[in-house]
């Protein structure tokens, strides 16, 4: 095997491993998003404070 060979190779590896990188980081990315949407759906004005409560409905 000649150098050009190699050196064809080993790119081609480093933009597989790459591709695979952005992948993986993209995965963790929408992950995450996925997590702080299901935290966002999590809270529920319940948790206010009761004066807190009150007030918005005086508000409504």
């Amino acid at each position: 095997m000649g150098i050009k060979d190699q050196f064809q190779e080993k790119s081609e590896r480093m933009q597989q491993q790459g591709r695979e990188k952005a992948d993986q980081a993209r995965e963790r990315v929408q992950d995450r998003a996925r997590r702080r949407d299901g935290d966002e759906m999590d809270r529920q004005p319940a948790r206010q404070e009761p004066g807190e409560r009150a007030r918005r409905d005086r508000e409504v």
